[in-house]
């Protein structure tokens, strides 16, 4: 196991500099650079004063030449500073937003896993049945339905018309007077929605992944057997044929790790969360290449993770993998 775990990581050496060296290029590809905010609406702002400024943040330099110098700085760790007007580390920033982008996507992972997991299960055991038919229409309703169009949506009824969820930020005006639980509850009362949102389109595919793999798994001869035996049905669907039909799952959830993060970028701007989604979007507007850059990194190390983990875990469920 320690063997296949080494082999993943260094594989993931690669992956990140490729990753990294074509989000660097792609960026600075797109129209526009941070002088343009800072000199085209100064009409004293001279073209020296631009030349400078690009200077000043490298950007006269060769392409290759201005992603070896960030590189180098990437290699101790270092993510530069921003180009906005405070001048912050990009670390700094980073920090300040990683956490509740991190637990947004925990929970979203949570949800799917304890929702669609049961739901996929029940399809299968009761294939053809009313049941299996309404989670069909919802599996549909899920893949058709934007998520953005989703989060606008409920935010117009349940927050605004009805008033049963905030709308925006992750906490209230007064969260700092409220007592312990007061400040838990508030946490949880402002994460509802965007959890929701973000989870919405995984269950639905989750959920057919697993009535897909258990309808294939209960028709095996290793299934006929165990009925064979008399063992009892919950006995052989959890014990006997649920370990087989979560291993495609496994492998799916890792590669879904992508679509959450991704995916923060629109919830996040929506509900105003002050998260890494959130501030990738106003540095993307902003055209604040370190910070971008930053961000991309810290998606790609999180979401390499995730895969890792997922793999790890497809290993220790099947130790056939293990051995190649």
């Amino acid at each position: 196991m320690l063997h296949y775990l080494l082999k993943r990581l260094l594989m993931m050496v690669p992956l990140l500099l490729g990753i990294t060296l074509i989000s660097f290029v792609v960026i600075h590809l797109a129209p526009g650079e941070p002088t343009d905010l800072q000199t085209e609406l100064n009409p004293e702002a001279s073209v020296e004063l631009k030349e400078r400024l690009r200077a000043q943040y490298d950007l006269d330099k060769p392409l290759l030449v201005q992603y070896g110098l960030w590189l180098k700085r990437l290699a101790v760790l270092d993510f530069g500073d921003s180009f906005s007007q405070d001048r912050r580390p990009v670390v700094d920033r980073i920090a300040e937003r990683l956490p509740i982008t991190i637990l947004i996507n925990v929970l979203s992972i949570a949800l799917i896993l304890l929702v669609a997991t049961p739901i996929g299960i029940l399809s299968a055991v009761r294939q053809n049945s009313l049941f299996d038919r309404a989670t069909t229409v919802f599996v549909f309703i899920g893949f058709a339905t934007p998520s953005f169009w989703l989060a606008l949506l409920l935010m117009d009824y349940l927050g605004v018309r009805l008033g049963m969820f905030p709308i925006s930020g992750v906490r209230s005006l007064g969260y700092d007077y409220l007592s312990w639980g007061g400040q838990l509850w508030d946490r949880i009362h402002h994460l509802i929605l965007p959890v929701f949102v973000s989870a919405f389109g995984g269950l639905a595919g989750f959920s057919r992944y697993m009535r897909s793999n258990m309808l294939e798994v209960i028709r095996q001869d290793y299934i006929l057997t165990a009925r064979a035996k008399g063992l009892s049905e919950s006995v052989v669907i959890y014990k006997h044929a649920l370990r087989n039909a979560l291993l495609p799952v496994i492998t799916i959830l890792g590669l879904s790790v992508p679509g959450l993060i991704g995916g923060s970028v629109i919830f996040e701007t929506i509900f105003a969360i002050p998260g890494m989604g959130k501030l990738f979007f106003d540095s993307v507007m902003m055209r604040d290449y370190p910070v971008i850059m930053g961000v991309l990194v810290m998606g790609a190390v999180l979401t390499l993770v995730g895969n890792l983990i997922a793999d790890l875990s497809y290993a220790l469920a099947d130790p056939r993998i293990r051995n190649t």
